[in-house]
């Protein structure tokens, strides 16, 4: 069937979009700062008020697909950041860059967790694995292309075409959207959760933008802390309003599943890890090793050629190791390639380095596709929207500690060098810092129950599976 197959494509390039767009600016920052009569360093501002809109808007995008139903908001979604797209392109100060770029921003929290609820709801659970790969891929590819493609428009074109390109995909993904995106909306209508809203916007915002700047020193450290003070407390008094409402915009009432609360905390911590290597490599290579920003665009860009090539695998070893074997095993595998990046030297072949990269892409992709698959093996379907909010929720958040962390490596090893520039002998301890952090995500696997997901892998569970499934 056409609509089977096509849905899963417009969800892929629209997130594919959104997920490049947040990286390909990067190599840009020099000659969009030219332009605008300002800094590189103060351009980090645009980088970060992306992030901060997608903190605050993600968590309402579960209700807005409830409420209006995702075939209408998935298309609003891609045309609110095709204008914050056209915005940026034609931006003459750094007020107004910053503004679209929080416009963006706006767009892309609601593409994601959308995207991703309506193929939950359109596909049965035996396809999610399938599925699911389809989702991983832009998460994975679109932010090791970027700074290539950004590279490239920059060098050979100009920095405007960076956003110019978003508007023929973007057009596309809203006609194909709007014939054929199912018009999947929430069995009943709850009220928004106004409180819940602003206490949760402040206190992922807080967080997020106070944990992206950690160890960059862009921003003073008092207002660093401030931030991340303001972000803690309020996500408190979320906390405690979130027991008191029945419909709350983060429904923290989905921890209570041991499937999807091990998978969740156990994929954060999977996450802060792996996600700091995007924010390493390119550095490394480029401070460390002296290569140009294109040059080591091409070089992590290996890492996508080993992400697509899990998908033909990956249902394979779902169906036959089950998911909880795969995750403790993959976990492990994945860090240690991760590790195995600080034994790069200025002078090690580009072939070798090319060569970890794609194996470690490859492991890196099935263990994101499986943890994005099991999160929703038993989530009934009245509460899928909430699930896929919180879920963004806690993967932006992930990201964000993954690039403050792979900082903070660097930062300590400068430290105890006592030097004030970067060179390449601070890397191997970031790398090695950040591989720990994601090999500890094991111990919440290893919690998983041996049967869990096994419907969604195809397998057939063990004569317990009826009880101690929902239990595990």
């Amino acid at each position: 069937m056409l609509t089977a197959r096509i849905v899963p494509l417009i969800v892929a390039v629209s997130l594919f979009m959104e997920n490049m767009d947040a990286t390909i600016i990067a190599t840009a920052l020099p000659s969009i700062a030219t332009d605008l009569n300002t800094s590189p360093l103060a351009l980090k501002l645009a980088i970060t008020s992306y992030l901060l809109a997608l903190a605050i808007f993600i968590p309402a995008s579960g209700w807005t697909a409830d409420r209006f139903g995702a075939r209408t908001v998935f298309p609003i979604a891609i045309a609110i950041f095709m204008a914050g797209s056209i915005g940026c392109a034609f931006s003459n100060t750094l007020g107004e860059f910053v503004v679209f770029r929080f416009l963006q921003g706006i767009g892309g929290a609601m593409m994601s967790p959308v995207g991703r609820l309506v193929l939950l709801r359109s596909f049965d659970k035996r396809d999610l694995v399938a599925i699911m790969t389809w989702v991983s891929m832009p998460a994975l590819i679109g932010p090791v292309l970027g700074p290539p493609v950004g590279g490239f428009i920059t060098q050979y074109m100009s920095w405007h075409w960076i956003f110019f390109i978003n508007i023929p995909i973007g057009l596309l993904g809203i006609v194909l959207a709007t014939k054929y995106i199912p018009d999947i909306k929430g069995d009943e209508r709850v009220p928004f959760d106004y409180i819940g809203f602003v206490l949760a916007g402040v206190g992922i915002g807080g967080l997020a933008f106070g944990a992206s700047n950690l160890g960059i020193r862009y921003l003073p450290t008092e207002l660093i802390t401030g931030m991340l003070g303001i972000g803690a407390a309020a996500m408190v008094a979320y906390v405690i309003h979130a027991r008191r409402v029945p419909n709350p915009i983060l429904d923290l009432s989905l921890f209570a599943l041991p499937t999807f609360r091990l998978t969740v905390i156990g994929g954060f911590i999977f996450r802060v890890g792996l996600g700091a290597t995007p924010f390493l490599m390119p550095l490394m290579l480029q401070l460390g090793f002296h290569m140009t920003p294109f040059r080591s665009g091409l070089v992590t860009f290996s890492t996508a050629i080993g992400a697509m090539s899990m998908k033909a695998v990956v249902p394979y070893i779902l169906k036959n190791y089950g998911f909880r074997l795969t995750l403790i095993v993959n976990s492990i595998i994945s860090a240690a390639f991760v590790a195995a990046c600080a034994l790069f030297t200025p002078s090690t072949p580009v072939i070798v380095i090319m060569a970890v990269l794609v194996i470690g892409g490859f492991f890196r992709s099935l263990q994101f596709t499986s943890i994005n698959t099991i999160a929703y093996a038993d989530i009934d379907r009245r509460r899928m929207s909430r699930a896929t909010s919180l879920v963004s929720v806690a993967q932006q958040l992930s990201v964000t500690a993954g690039v403050a962390a792979g900082a903070l490596g660097v930062e300590m090893a400068m430290y105890h060098a006592g030097s004030a520039t970067i060179t390449a002998a601070d890397f191997p301890p970031a790398f090695l810092f950040v591989a720990a952090i994601s090999a500890m995500s094991v111990f919440f696997f290893l919690r998983l129950h041996r049967d869990a997901g096994a419907e969604l892998a195809n397998r057939t569970p063990g004569p317990t599976d009826a009880s101690d499934q929902r239990m595990g």
